[in-house]
């Protein structure tokens, strides 16, 4: 992006409101390894389709203003897929961490990543330290990438942390609520999602920020996260910006 880019001008260029956009976005990236064989090519061919969406979308996302894009890179479950796929993605990453290092810098991109850190190979998280610590200090979008993650397992790692507080005598039981168990999570100082894209067409939300999105809105396409760029993310926002969300609320000309 050019140093005076205007997100709201950009917005509206493209047709959506900039004051109806979503603050941070989900997004469950499914479908590689479907979109591969629909194509006549190997499932690791989806994944480095899927590592150009990836690249596309969160361009697209500090080109808007957005403040937060989360995206699922590696379940918790996803180690039990045949090691010549895992050994792929581990390179892919690690490729990935290091290529867009320049443009993340560049853009004024915040990264981090939430997710155990056990089992992932100490070359990569020697990258996604050194991107971390790199861009601690930027002030655009924040690119959170979920590796080795699960919600449930999330939970009650936070659930952990609270019981050792409880131990040490930093905490009452009583002083737990959901303030606490938020800041707890990995995702504790960060907004909650405004709204959750899933790609291929599965209608679940697989162990994904199952606390955070109690409140997000969801929108599904049956297009598989390789064919997913900048057009079907304006259709989503557009979407977005049509609903009404109440948060358990009423509409206030029928209270």
């Amino acid at each position: 992006m050019q140093p005076d880019h205007n997100p709201t001008a950009y917005a509206a260029s493209v047709g959506l409101d900039p004051t109806k956009l979503p603050a941070h976005v989900a997004i469950i990236m499914d479908g590689n390894g479907r979109w591969a064989r629909a194509q006549g090519k190997e499932r690791v061919e989806g994944h480095a389709r899927g590592a150009k969406s990836v690249d596309e979308v969160t361009e697209e996302c500090c080109r808007l203003g957005l403040g937060q894009l989360t995206l699922y890179c590696l379940s918790s479950e996803n180690w039990k897929r045949p090691k010549p796929e895992i050994d792929f993605l581990m390179a892919l990453l690690k490729e990935y961490l290091l290529a867009e290092r320049a443009k993340i810098l560049a853009q004024n991109i915040r990264f981090t990543v939430i997710g155990r850190r056990d089992g992932l190979p100490e070359e990569v998280l020697a990258e996604i330290d050194e991107n971390t610590r790199l861009t601690k200090d930027n002030t655009g979008l924040t690119l959170c990438l979920a590796i080795n993650y699960g919600s449930r397992a999330e939970i009650v790692d936070a659930v952990r942390i609270l019981a050792e507080r409880v131990k040490r005598g930093e905490l009452s039981p009583e002083q737990i609520d959901e303030a606490a168990i938020s800041g707890a999570l990995y995702t504790g100082g960060m907004a909650d999602p405004d709204l959750l894209i899933r790609t291929a067409g599965e209608m679940r939300v697989s162990n994904y920020l199952l606390w955070q999105i109690s409140y997000a809105e969801l929108w599904v396409t049956p297009k598989f996260w390789p064919e997913f760029g900048e057009a079907l993310l304006h259709d989503a926002l557009r979407d977005y910006a049509r609903r009404e969300r109440r948060f358990g609320g009423l509409k206030s000309e029928t209270r």
